[in-house]
């Protein structure tokens, strides 16, 4: 039996008057990659959004709805966004490597939640580092900016930092639409190798990518759950005759 790790319940998300996500419910299984998927301006952003508390910062934007996380609804005011955030990371569609050198990047979220130990940084940076697939790379130069690295390796080094704090869930909003092939390639690897440890949701517009990579896929129109299931489903027999046709190219 699956466990699910975050459920998603009737999300209606406002911004002003227009209704921009529409009684949204999705059920997350856990050590699962689930993709995204829809044409620009669907709601995919706005929904992974939602599950890190970011509307909290536009007063403009209102939710409805629930989004349950270990039995708690992090859309209650109650419940910290630290922490939501603290268990839900993010990795953004650019690469935001702080201007800091590679260590103090993935070591910036172990300090402020306390940790001093230096040893212990160390090992978990390097344990970070490793799981991106970015260490044998950046071993000889942890002190190198990580504002010189290629795009390829900040957005590595992005997800490397986010993982450090070990959350239970990874979001990723096209983290490789402005890559190369072979960054691409390393990316997909390693997100298939997190899934062990992390739950992750992927947005994309790459439906090859999604197919390579995702359990499981939700295909988003204007603002609705079109369809959710099983990516072989999703792509080969799709319930929609929407879906059908965007999965074949017809439009998006």
């Amino acid at each position: 039996m699956e466990k699910y790790v975050l459920e998603i319940e009737h999300l209606h998300l406002y911004a002003g008057a227009k209704h921009i996500l529409k009684d949204i419910s999705l059920k997350i299984p856990e050590h699962q990659i689930i993709a995204l998927i829809g044409p620009s301006g669907c709601g995919k952003t706005m929904l992974l959004r939602s599950i890190n508390r970011m509307h909290d910062l536009n007063p403009d934007f209102r939710l409805k709805g629930r989004i349950l996380f270990e039995g708690k609804d992090i859309l209650d005011k109650r419940v910290d966004p630290v922490w939501v955030r603290r268990q839900i990371g993010m990795v953004f569609q650019k690469p935001n490597p702080f201007p800091k050198s590679i260590f103090k990047n993935i070591a910036y979220g172990l300090r402020i939640n306390g940790l001093v130990d230096n040893m212990r940084l160390r090992a978990i940076v390097e344990d970070s580092l490793r799981k991106s697939h970015l260490w044998e790379e950046v071993k000889d130069e942890l002190d190198k900016s990580a504002l010189e690295l290629s795009g390829g390796q900040q957005q590595r080094l992005c997800l490397a930092r986010a993982i450090a704090v070990a959350p239970e869930i990874i979001l990723l909003d096209e983290p490789c639409s402005a890559l190369d092939p072979i960054s691409t390639a390393k990316v997909e690897e390693t997100l298939v190798e997190l899934k062990q440890l992390f739950t992750i949701i992927i947005v994309t517009h790459n439906l090859q990518q999604a197919r390579r990579i995702a359990d499981y896929t939700a295909f988003m129109y204007l603002g609705e759950l079109i369809e959710y299931g099983p990516t072989s489903q999703v792509f080969e027999q799709p319930k929609q005759e929407m879906t059908l046709n965007y999965v074949k190219g017809y439009f998006g």
